[in-house]
């Protein structure tokens, strides 16, 4: 087991570097008085997509977990697991304890702390924002020191980032009452997603289960809480299980519809396929602050659906929105002569079907199955 997941990091590790954009820059901050060296990955095709926008990974320990969390964005953003996005990593190694230090009275950052606190909200999210096509929404990744540190932006209005990455943290004290008090009084959608593991640290690991155990009392629609408890995994093996894991949950929602959605979920609504698909789409808006474009694999298995369940408004809706989104190929011509097929409209059906002649093939939706329909309605009716 040892032997797969060092090979699969080193796939990562291979994809991120043959496939994306890696930058280094060095940015001169006023509020540390200094120079910090970054890591920003762009996605695949960042330059030819120049109206697309982004939403940001930040990346703390990026000395470290830069890698990690830049090949799994990589990697499943590849596979439309999860929406591509900007992964900014902050270089720390020599500099980490005085960025988080906070105050021993009442453990708020403090001096070199509340400059990077700063630094972060002030400076380096707008130089990205200002650089980058961004999104509104920032998930941020720490570890340890720096995945307690991350949390004070929690407790601003709004917090700066959405989603919170949180590998075994080493809490300050009083931490997790004000992570739970702020997360149980804020409005906004927040992502909170917290990991241990059997052999963790035991002081780490005895907070981050206090946390848990706090955090999992919180019912609130804007809240989306996930917890992992690895068995077996140490303070830094977690790392590596925890990170996939992580994004499956918070961007489940972005996923394509899978067969089992469509067994179990759509094919049993009591309401019409086609507002399942349009809810979809509009919540992954409405949380990760951009839209994206319908895809093919949704529209075939929603009008799929329309037809098995003899819905044909919704087909004819579907077939709407194909033309729309997906213009150059055969989807939207398909599945609007289904409808005027199944509606009585044989010879727009066959007219339909004609028109999508020089459209582009998409799965079994050929050109040669358009024309054969058109054909058999022209034989049948004598057109």
């Amino acid at each position: 087991m040892k032997t797969k997941s060092v090979l699969l990091l080193l796939c990562l590790f291979m994809m991120t570097g043959m496939s994306s954009q890696v930058i280094y820059e060095e940015f001169n901050s006023t509020k540390l008085q200094e120079t910090r060296r970054l890591k920003i990955q762009l996605p695949r095709n960042y330059d030819a997509n120049i109206e697309k926008v982004y939403p940001i990974v930040l990346v703390f320990d990026a000395d470290y977990l830069f890698e990690p969390v830049a090949g799994n964005v990589d990697y499943y953003s590849y596979w439309e697991e999860m929406p591509e996005a900007i992964v900014v990593g902050i270089m720390q190694g020599r500099t980490r304890n005085f960025d988080g230090q906070y105050d021993d009275t009442n453990f708020l950052p403090t001096e070199k702390g509340a400059n990077f606190f700063e630094f972060i909200g002030m400076e380096l999210i707008p130089h990205i924002d200002k650089n980058y096509r961004t999104a509104k929404f920032i998930l941020a990744v720490g570890h340890e020191f720096t995945a307690n540190f991350m949390n004070y932006y929690l407790f601003k209005d709004p917090p700066l980032f959405n989603g919170y990455l949180s590998l075994s943290p080493d809490l300050a004290p009083m931490m997790d009452s004000r992570i739970t008090e702020s997360i149980s009084k804020t409005p906004h959608k927040i992502f909170y997603y917290l990991a241990t593991g059997s052999n963790d640290l035991k002081p780490i690991r005895e907070v981050t289960l206090e946390l848990h155990e706090k955090m999992k009392t919180i019912k609130k629609e804007n809240i989306h809480y996930y917890f992992d408890d690895f068995e077996g995994a140490s303070h830094y093996s977690l790392v590596g299980k925890a990170i996939p894991s992580a994004l499956e949950e918070i961007f489940s929602i972005f996923r394509p519809i899978s067969k089992k959605d469509y067994d179990e979920i759509i094919l049993n609504l009591k309401t019409p396929v086609f507002d399942y698909l349009m809810t979809k789409y509009t919540t992954i808006e409405n949380l990760f602050g951009f839209k994206t474009e319908v895809r093919e694999n949704d529209i075939i298995a929603i009008a799929s659906a329309a037809e098995r369940k003899k819905e044909w408004t919704s087909l004819e809706q579907v077939a709407q929105l194909a033309l729309k989104e997906h213009p150059n190929t055969v989807l939207g011509s398909y599945y609007l002569g289904r409808f005027f097929e199944e509606t009585g409209e044989p010879k727009k059906a066959m007219r339909t079907y004609q028109s999508a002649f020089e459209l582009e093939e998409v799965g079994f939706i050929t050109i040669d199955m358009l024309l054969d329909r058109a054909d058999k309605i022209k034989q049948d009716f004598g057109f």
